[in-house]
C-alpha cells in the first residue's frame, strides 16, 4: 500500500467512526422517543433498559452505516479540498479516480461487513429486542397509588387513599374494597391511618392500618333472609397484597422466531420455498374441489356443426315449466352460496400467504440493498466533497442530510410498494439505489472535470449570460 493510500484511509477513518456513532445515537434516540410512553412508568430495572438499547442499537447498524459513509466521505474530501491538498495531488498528475480508489475499496469492505452483520447479527438482535419490547409494552405500570383516586390495578381489590404524606408511605383515610372472584361476598376495610411497605423482594405490599373497621357481607343469593353483616373493629391490622402481576416477566422468544426480520438469507430462502409449496397446495385443493363439484369444467367445448337439418324451435329455457324453473333457480342460488362459502377461506389463506411471501422477499433484498447503499452513497460523497471543498461538520452535514433524506424517502416508498405487491421485491428495495446511482455518476463526472458546480461566482456568470441573452432577444423584437 502506497503512502498516499494510507494517508487517505487514515484521514477517512476518524470522521467515519465519529459520524457512525453519532448517527447510531440519533437513531436510537428516535426509537426511544417512539416508545417513550411504553417505557415510562413500568418500574424497569437498569439492566433491562441497557439490554433493550444494546439490541436496538445493533438492529440499527445497517441503517447508520450508509449515512456514516456519506457524511465522512464528504468531510474527508472537503477537508482535503479546503486545505488545497487535493489541488496538490491533482497537480502531481494523480487523477480523481486513482485518488478515491483506496476509499472505494474500503467502502466495499464496509458494505461487505454491513451485509455479514445484517445476515448473522441482526436476526439475533431483532429477535431479542422485539421480544423484550413486547414484554415491556405488555407489562403493567409500576404500583403507584394516587391520593383521592380509586386504584384497581391489583386484581380483586379497589383502594382509595384520601391523603398521602410526602414520604409516600404514610396514608390517611384509607378505604379498601375486596372482592373474591366468582363470589358475591364482598369486604370493605376503612381506616383512619396506615403505612405502606414493600417486602424485600418487592413481591408483596403491606398496609399496616390503624383505628379502623372491617365490614363483610355473607349470604346466599337464593335466600336473602339468611344474609349476615359482619363488622369487626381493630386498633392495628396488617393487610398483604400480592404484587406478582406487576413483576416484569419474559416471554418465550420462540414465539417471534418465525418472523422474517429474525431470519438470515438461508432461512429466508427456506421460508419462501415452504410458502410457495403452501400456495401450490391451495391451488391443488381448490382445483380438486371445483372439479368434483362442477365436473363439466373437465370437458372441452366444441363448436356447433353447421347443418341445415338442425331443429329450430323454442329455446331450452322456454321449454322448462315455470314450477321446475323456480326449483332450478333456487338450487343454482344455493350451489353458488355453497361454492362461495367453501372458496372464501382458501382464497383468503392464499392472499395472506402471498403477502407473507412478499414480506420474506423484501427482507431478503433489504440485506443486500442496504449494504450496496454504502458504495452508492460513497460515490456521491467523495466527488461532492471534492467539489464543495468545505471541511468540518457544517456544510458536509447539510448535503449529507439532503441526500440521505432522498435515499430514505425512496427506500421507504419502494419497501411499501414491494410489501403491497405493487412492485417486485427487488425493484422496490433497490429503488433508492437506482435513483441515486445516476446522481453519483454525474457528480463523479463533474469532479473529474473540476466543475465549479457549487461556486457562487460560476452560477452568477451563468445567470448573467441568460439575462444578457434574454435582453438581446427583447431588443431584437423591439427593433423588428
Amino acid at each position: 500500500m502506497k503512502k498516499l493510500d494510507k494517508l487517505i484511509i487514515k484521514t477517512f477513518l476518524g470522521p467515519f467512526i465519529a459520524t457512525f456513532f453519532v448517527t447510531l445515537f440519533v437513531l436510537v434516540m428516535q426509537f426511544v422517543w417512539k416508545y417513550i410512553d411504553d417505557l415510562v412508568g413500568k418500574g424497569l430495572d437498569t439492566p433491562v433498559i441497557i439490554e433493550l438499547l444494546v439490541y436496538t442499537s445493533a438492529s440499527l447498524v445497517p441503517l447508520a452505516m450508509p449515512l456514516a459513509v456519506l457524511l465522512s466521505s464528504i468531510m474527508t474530501f472537503g477537508n482535503l479540498g479546503e486545505s488545497f491538498e487535493l489541488v496538490a495531488i491533482k497537480s502531481a498528475g494523480i487523477s480523481l479516480l486513482r485518488f478515491i480508489r483506496p476509499l472505494f475499496l474500503f467502502s466495499a469492505l464496509i458494505a461487505l461487513g454491513a451485509f455479514l452483520f445484517s445476515n448473522y447479527v441482526i436476526p439475533v438482535a431483532n429477535l431479542r429486542s422485539k421480544s423484550l419490547l413486547w414484554d415491556i409494552t405488555n407489562s403493567k405500570p409500576a404500583f403507584n397509588i394516587k391520593q383521592g383516586v380509586f386504584y384497581s390495578d391489583i386484581p380483586g381489590y379497589v383502594i382509595k387513599v384520601a391523603k398521602k404524606e410526602p414520604d409516600n408511605k404514610t396514608i390517611h383515610q384509607v378505604m379498601i374494597y375486596e372482592r373474591t372472584p366468582g363470589s358475591r361476598d364482598g369486604r370493605v376495610i376503612l381506616a383512619d391511618k396506615g403505612v405502606m411497605e414493600l417486602s424485600p423482594d418487592k413481591r408483596f405490599l403491606y398496609f399496616t392500618l390503624e383505628n379502623g373497621w372491617s365490614y363483610e357481607e355473607r349470604g346466599d343469593a337464593r335466600n336473602p333472609e339468611k344474609n349476615e353483616l359482619i363488622r369487626l373493629g381493630f386498633k392495628k391490622y396488617k393487610k398483604p397484597f400480592d404484587l406478582s402481576t406487576f413483576a416484569f416477566s419474559r416471554w418465550n422468544m420462540d414465539d417471534f422466531a418465525s418472523n422474517q426480520q429474525m431470519l438470515n438469507v438461508r432461512q429466508l430462502d427456506i421460508g419462501i420455498d415452504s410458502l410457495k409449496r403452501l400456495d401450490s397446495g391451495f391451488i391443488r385443493t381448490t382445483r380438486a374441489y371445483v372439479s368434483s363439484r362442477y365436473p363439466f369444467f373437465k370437458w372441452k367445448d366444441t363448436g356447433w356443426a353447421a347443418s341445415a337439418s338442425l331443429f329450430h324451435g323454442k329455446s331450452f329455457l322456454d321449454s322448462i315449466p315455470e314450477k321446475s324453473m323456480r326449483y332450478i333457480v333456487e338450487r343454482v342460488d344455493q350451489s353458488i352460496r355453497e361454492a362461495e362459502s367453501s372458496l372464501t377461506a382458501p382464497a383468503k389463506e392464499f392472499a395472506d400467504n402471498q403477502a407473507k411471501i412478499a414480506l420474506f422477499k423484501v427482507e431478503w433484498q433489504r440485506k443486500f440493498s442496504l449494504a450496496a447503499a454504502c458504495i452508492v452513497l460513497f460515490l456521491i460523497g467523495a466527488p461532492l466533497g471534492s467539489i464543495i471543498r468545505k471541511g468540518g461538520l457544517g456544510t458536509p452535514l447539510v448535503f449529507a442530510v439532503i441526500f440521505f433524506v432522498i435515499f430514505n424517502i425512496f427506500f421507504m416508498l419502494g419497501e411499501k410498494m414491494a410489501r403491497k405487491d405493487v412492485m417486485t421485491s427487488w425493484g422496490g428495495m433497490w429503488l433508492a439505489n437506482a435513483v441515486l446511482m445516476p446522481i453519483a455518476a454525474f457528480l463523479v463526472y463533474k469532479a473529474m472535470n473540476d466543475s465549479q458546480l457549487f461556486n457562487k461566482e460560476a452560477w452568477f456568470r451563468v445567470f448573467q449570460r441568460i439575462k444578457k441573452f434574454v435582453q438581446q432577444r427583447r431588443n431584437k423584437h423591439t427593433v423588428a
